[in-house]
């Protein structure tokens, strides 16, 4: 049985300061003002453990597959392996390569495609923790999991420790699960599958059934260390991952981002455990615990349950994905720039309700030069933020920052919500699901439940919408569209938003 090596208490404290920058980046992220310092913390932290990591990491070689003499079985020497030392270029190329094309992703990337790029990166750390659980189940003694046994007559085999077999059983389900949720989140994101609810008969009895078959595998693998269950396990993860996520309608995604956030992480913090990577594991376990916590107030926002969501489907009803779907023929009243400009030019407050028509769009900056001017007349300004506005948490946030919306116009939705009965002027761009009345109204309606921003309290409401034919991520109308006090401006977001501006001037 190979012994474990001491650890060096330079490599513990570096692991330490590395976990530290962790929790520290992430107190940063809490907040818009300090996100900038959370990302550099966070990069130092992943510097030192990559480093540390680099360093210290000597994998053993492959067991011999020669056949050892028993007579040398009394002999320490018959399980001393040599060490060799990893080759740094071929790492150092890879992180070059991979560098590469993270800065160029980054460089390039539209802010609208970015909730794409997190479900994308997602799944690429699910695969990452699949491969390496495959790596360490094929080559168990270059991770210094397994002890050698020889058998009188044949050749000798590692023999995986059992606490090491659950941990790369879990690792590889929760990675395989994170991969294959996550290319659906992709595709629903991307527009490449349909945003609606894809409803399966008897889905909850099949998932669940399909979660206990896991289970039980790697509580076989585990026991026995045949091949066939831990294979098994990993196709049945990947299969679960895809039907956990289809059910999910689109007005739900943010959550769903959130999840296999969480999800990443756990499996990390697995696979962390399986090659004794104390960074690896208090990583992966702030971001699963951190995920899990974002996910849990989403949901609290949304009133979802949050047991729902692990069970996936949770946004989905039988009933509910017609309902309320298709546009309303219904008279309407149709504004201009002037109209809107004057309106909120001469106003007390103007509360600004961004979505994803504006990330679309890219009119964040043009909406920002807006509530300057209307600043320079007299007018209180703010912003409204829906939790789920847009595709991913943080979204609208996110796209204000970059703008330099100040921060202190900012407001979630249980602060702000209270103020559009006493508000001249709901300005909607591009937001409707999260500003639909239906959600408290309609209990057919996919949306029934959800807590959104009252804007039709306002005395007026101008919504911009490309056209009256569209309807809203979750497939259904809203009716603030055909009020009273509503006024429809239909163009692109930012030309719409600049012609306001020139009308102020």
């Amino acid at each position: 049985m190979h012994e474990a090596a001491p650890v060096n208490p330079w490599v513990a404290f570096a692991y330490l300061v590395a976990g530290v920058c962790f929790i520290l980046a992430l107190r940063g992220l809490s907040s818009p003002a300090t996100s900038r310092r959370g990302n550099r913390l966070g990069m130092v932290g992943m510097g030192i453990a990559v480093v540390t990591t680099l360093l210290t990491h000597i994998p053993r070689n492959q067991i011999s597959m020669l056949t050892i003499d028993p007579s040398t079985l009394a002999t320490s020497e018959a399980f001393a392996f040599p060490l060799d030392w990893v080759s740094i270029a071929e790492i150092l190329a890879a992180i070059a390569i991979g560098a590469a094309i993270g800065l160029t992703t980054a460089r390039r990337i539209a802010m609208t495609a970015m909730p794409q790029l997190v479900a994308a990166f997602h799944s690429l750390v699910g695969l990452a923790a699949v491969l390496v659980g495959v790596a360490a189940y094929l080559n168990p003694d270059a991770f210094g999991i397994s002890s050698l046994v020889v058998p009188m007559i044949g050749q000798p085999f590692a023999v995986i420790n059992p606490v090491s077999k659950v941990e790369m059983g879990l690792g590889v389900a929760i990675g395989a699960i994170t991969f294959s949720g996550s290319v659906i989140a992709f595709l629903k994101l991307n527009g490449s599958m349909s945003g609606k609810p894809i409803l399966l008969p008897g889905r909850h009895v099949i998932n669940l059934g399909v979660l206990a078959a896991i289970l039980l595998l790697v509580a076989q693998f585990a026991h026995t260390q045949d091949a066939w269950p831990f294979w098994a396990v990993v196709i049945l993860s990947f299969a679960i991952g895809f039907l956990l996520i289809i059910p999910i309608g689109g007005a739900d995604m943010p959550v769903v981002v959130s999840m296999l956030n969480s999800y990443s992480g756990w499996a990390a913090a697995a696979m962390g455990f399986t090659l004794g990577n104390t960074a690896m594991i208090v990583t992966g376990a702030l971001v699963g615990s951190s995920g899990a916590i974002l996910s849990y107030i989403m949901c609290r926002a949304m009133n979802r349950s949050f047991l729902s969501v692990i069970a996936g489907g949770f946004g989905a009803t039988d009933s509910g994905g017609a309902a309320g779907g298709g546009a309303i023929d219904r008279p309407w009243k149709r504004g201009s720039a002037e109209d809107a400009a004057f309106l909120m030019s001469q106003a007390e407050q103007v509360i600004i309700v961004p979505g994803y028509g504006m990330a679309v769009a890219q009119a964040q900056h043009a909406l920002r030069e807006m509530g300057d001017k209307l600043k320079e007349h007299g007018v209180r300004v703010k912003y409204a933020i829906h939790p789920v506005a847009g595709r991913m948490p943080g979204h609208m946030n996110v796209l204000l920052a970059e703008a330099n919306v100040p921060y202190d116009d900012v407001f979630e939705l249980e602060d702000i919500n209270s103020e559009f009965a006493q508000t001249d002027v709901a300005f909607v761009i591009g937001a409707n699901d999260v500003t639909n009345p239906a959600a408290k109204t309609d209990k057919t309606s996919p949306i029934y439940g959800m807590p959104v921003l009252d804007v039709e309290k306002a005395k007026t409401v101008l919504f911009i919408k490309r056209s009256m034919g569209g309807v809203g991520y979750a497939g259904v109308d809203n009716e603030v569209f055909y009020r009273d006090n509503t006024m429809m401006l239909l163009a692109d977001a930012k030309k719409m938003v600049e012609e306001i501006v020139k009308a102020m001037d």
